[in-house]
């Protein structure tokens, strides 16, 4: 079973369903249903996922949305090695870059993102949710 990181837009899809990219997050996380993959976010996107969210759906719903999500996927943990690690990698993005070194202190070889230019110089596997359910699993 494949173990994917998802990364904060494909959780923001779902929980605000946004058109056009609802469909595919929504597949995705059939993929869990039907155990072919394993879906982990890490401990910094519980976070934005509120912070965002809440803003259009409000508090309620949102952390209603958050112990759902927390049924289905695993948080991995954002800690000093894992900061550290990504303040040496060669990315713009610090979240992105903090997103890739928890992927890979997890033993997780792949991130399903829609903004895969944010997420180069790394030995991971990275994915556009359409891109990823083309593949045969």
């Amino acid at each position: 079973m494949k173990k994917v990181l998802f990364d904060t837009n494909i959780i923001l899809d779902i929980a605000l369903k946004r058109p056009p990219f609802f469909q595919d997050a929504y597949e995705l996380f059939a993929l869990i249903d039907e155990k072919k993959i394993t879906g982990s976010i890490s401990a910094t996107t519980i976070t934005d996922i509120y912070f965002i969210s809440k803003k259009e759906k409000g508090h309620q719903e949102t952390i209603q949305f958050i112990n759902n999500l927390l049924e289905v996927l695993d948080v991995i943990g954002v800690d000093k090695e894992v900061i550290l690690h990504a303040l040496s990698l060669k990315i713009l993005d610090f979240k992105d870059a903090v997103q890739i070194s928890a992927s890979e202190h997890n033993e997780i070889e792949i991130i399903i993102t829609r903004n895969k230019s944010d997420f180069v110089n790394t030995s991971l596997e990275i994915f556009t949710p359409k891109e990823f359910l083309k593949l045969e699993l």
